[in-house]
């Protein structure tokens, strides 16, 4: 596969990603659980839960990529997501 190619395959997989941010998360849920719980609405490609560097506590919010347009759109319609009692704040992230 030549350079030109591969950039190209490169560029029509990150087109395909749709990433969200994911706010009000409880301090408890760990990006293993944030993926599970997210899976139901499509296949995810990954999730990141960021945690405070000094303390290793959860800052309360992370990330979440669908792999599919149908996976991403599905979440942000369910307009209710609830874990561990606390309702979280969906938007599409910038970057």
């Amino acid at each position: 596969m030549s350079s030109s190619t591969a950039a190209a395959a490169a560029g029509s997989i990150a087109r395909g990603v749709q990433k969200l941010f994911v706010g009000n998360l409880p301090w408890t849920i760990s990006t293993k659980e944030l993926k599970a719980y997210f899976s139901k609405y499509g296949h995810v490609h990954s999730t990141n839960v960021i945690y405070d560097k000094t303390t290793g506590i959860s800052r309360g919010y992370g990330f979440i990529v669908f792999s599919t347009r149908e996976g991403f759109a599905n979440a942000t319609n369910n307009r209710l997501h609830v874990l561990e009692g606390r309702v979280l704040e969906l938007q599409p992230a910038t970057s």
